[in-house]
């Protein structure tokens, strides 16, 4: 009797322990969903940069076919999307976004974002339609779990010339208006020109000087910040650190440094808010930005992939678990 009690308590493990899966069974599933995000990641560049090619306001139904498609996406996978309408050289323009509300901070908010123009001239699969792939995807994996503050997912327009820098670029009209709404954003990270890498030596430049302290591969991913934004950067990057074998190189400078500014993290900073860039470095290393080469068979989809992989579960620590 001893023995058979002793077989009734171990049964629920040895069933518990039958029904887990394999390492290869494991293994192939990771395999299997990591083959899933990059097909939809090459599917949204090949729209963006491929389909609809050039998009901005010299080619206004271009830029509103860009965003039909970012809204279109975003509602098949379940969120309300707002838009923030505003006019600018004639053209209607919207700044589009979604929101993962938080269970337990649902006032505090991530915002992740990124420009869904491109550079006249340019069908821009790089710079930017990695960084809106990639904010796609992001907001697709975010559907599958609970995160402890709000995380909200933007796609801006008109970052380009001639809209960079000044009042009417997307992002700065959108920062502007959450300063009004009194959002309370714990940091804003700016997805810039993400998805082209290179092992040769020589292949990474920079502003002067910066070579010095800096590797002249272009293997790595960079994270930028101004002096203010410091904290954000070393919390945003230890997270990354954790969860992506990806090499990364970090920065937080002077604004007036050519580089350190040059997306929708700018808006944000203007507007005293923690926040960064996160970028393959684009002109210090991508050898065709802002021309008409930039197109979707440049991009390192591998890479892009797994990077992508990684700021999912960087965001989430961010975030907090909902629980």
């Amino acid at each position: 009797m001893r023995y058979q009690r002793h077989l009734l308590l171990a049964l629920p493990l040895v069933l518990v322990l039958a029904c887990q899966p394999s390492l290869e069974e494991t293994q192939e599933v990771a395999s299997v969903t990591v083959q899933a995000s990059r097909d939809l990641l090459a599917a949204h560049l090949e729209t963006l940069a491929g389909e609809i090619g050039e998009r901005n306001v010299f080619l206004p139904a271009a830029l509103h076919a860009a965003a039909d498609y970012i809204e279109a996406e975003w509602r098949r996978q379940g969120y309300e999307v707002e838009r923030q309408w505003y006019e600018t050289h004639g053209i209607e323009c919207a700044n589009l976004e979604v929101t993962r509300t938080g269970t337990r901070a649902p006032k505090e908010i991530l915002l992740i974002g990124a420009h869904y123009d491109s550079v006249h001239g340019s069908p821009g699969a790089n710079d930017n339609g990695t960084g809106v792939a990639a904010l796609l995807e992001l907001a697709r994996m975010f559907t599958e779990v609970d995160p402890g503050m709000t995380v909200r997912f933007v796609a801006f327009v008109n970052e380009e010339p001639p809209f960079f820098y000044w009042n009417n670029m997307g992002s700065m009209i959108y920062a502007d208006a959450a300063k009004q709404r009194g959002d309370q954003i714990h940091g804003m990270v700016s997805l810039e020109t993400i998805g082209y890498y290179s092992d040769e030596p020589g292949s990474q430049r920079y502003p002067p000087l910066f070579r010095l302290f800096f590797p002249d591969r272009g293997n790595f991913i960079g994270f930028v910040s101004n002096f203010r934004s410091r904290p954000w950067l070393k919390e945003t990057v230890a997270a990354f650190k954790t969860h992506s074998d990806i090499p990364e190189q970090h920065v937080a400078m002077f604004e007036a440094v050519p580089g350190i500014g040059w997306s929708d993290h700018l808006s944000f900073w203007r507007q005293g808010w923690p926040a960064l860039m996160i970028t393959d470095t684009a002109p210090y290393r991508y050898p065709h930005y802002h021309t008409a080469e930039d197109t979707p068979d440049k991009v390192d989809y591998e890479t892009l992939t797994r990077l992508t992989d990684g700021l999912f579960a960087t965001f989430l620590t961010l975030a907090g678990s909902g629980a």
